[in-house]
């Protein structure tokens, strides 16, 4: 993958980065922050502890030029199947380092463990 600096994806990468995102919504206009590594987990209620799914990979912050006008994706590493979010007023959040805690109304609460620095976005 690209090279990653303090504040993210620099040059040629960020714009391979953007691009490879558009192809899956055209409406992201901006990357806004980067975690090169992340797994995710769910919590499983039954067992009553995090599970790791198979999601993992880089993790994008942006922007889009159409509602909702911010959102996240994991480019998964392991398969096809990428975890998209958007940011509404549905989602609740919060960063416990080195996890990045969320729920919506979809899903289980879930969380994105970073391998590297995530700092939080104003959106």
């Amino acid at each position: 993958m690209a090279a990653v600096a303090a504040g993210g994806l620099v040059g040629k990468g960020r714009d391979i980065s953007l691009a490879a995102l558009q192809r899956h919504d055209p409406y992201i206009n901006r990357i806004v922050d980067v975690a090169s590594q992340v797994a995710l987990y769910t919590f499983g209620h039954r067992a009553n502890e995090w599970e790791k799914t198979d999601v993992e990979g880089t993790l994008f912050v942006y922007t889009r030029s159409a509602s909702p006008k911010h959102g996240f994706t994991i480019m998964n590493r392991l398969s096809m199947e990428n975890r998209t979010e958007p940011i509404t007023k549905d989602l609740d959040f919060q960063l416990q380092d080195p996890f990045l805690l969320y729920r919506n109304a979809r899903w289980s609460p879930q969380a994105a463990s970073s391998h590297g620095a995530l700092d939080m976005w104003p959106v």
